[in-house]
């Protein structure tokens, strides 16, 4: 049994999605992972880590979604900190930072429409780091 763990470095903007899912793929290629698991991580409590369809229409809707449930507004953690972005991490909280995808014979298990989604909620933009830590077999 083994365990890699790398990086992958992203510049965000506010309220933005990136798929990351060919970078997930390019980690398990490089790496020759053959059975396992992979822990994807967003480092950060103002962002987050899903799967969706990254197609436009749901790239738009997400976030609409996101300002339904938690609106940007006043938040008693602006009180505390006045930096403006108590939804950020309300909305975090609700998605989560991590999944864990499974790899089966050197492909991550995913669905025909399922990609891996890097989410900013936070209102400037961010110097973001997303930890990938493997565990498993290598060929």
């Amino acid at each position: 049994m083994q365990i890699i763990t790398e990086y992958i470095k992203l510049s965000t903007s506010p309220d933005e999605l990136y798929d990351i899912t060919g970078q997930i793929a390019e980690f398990i290629r490089k790496n020759n992972l053959k059975n396992g698991q992979i822990t994807v991580f967003a480092v950060g409590s103002t962002c987050g880590i899903t799967t969706i369809e990254y197609e436009p229409g749901l790239r738009r809707d997400f976030p609409e979604m996101l300002s339904r449930i938690a609106p940007r507004g006043h938040y008693h953690h602006d009180a505390t900190w006045g930096d403006g972005n108590g939804h950020s991490h309300l909305r975090s909280s609700l998605i989560g930072t991590s999944f864990v995808v499974p790899v089966v014979e050197g492909n991550a298990v995913l669905g025909t429409w399922q990609q891996i989604v890097f989410c900013e909620f936070d209102i400037r933009p961010r110097q973001r780091k997303v930890i990938l830590q493997f565990i498993g077999e290598t060929a």
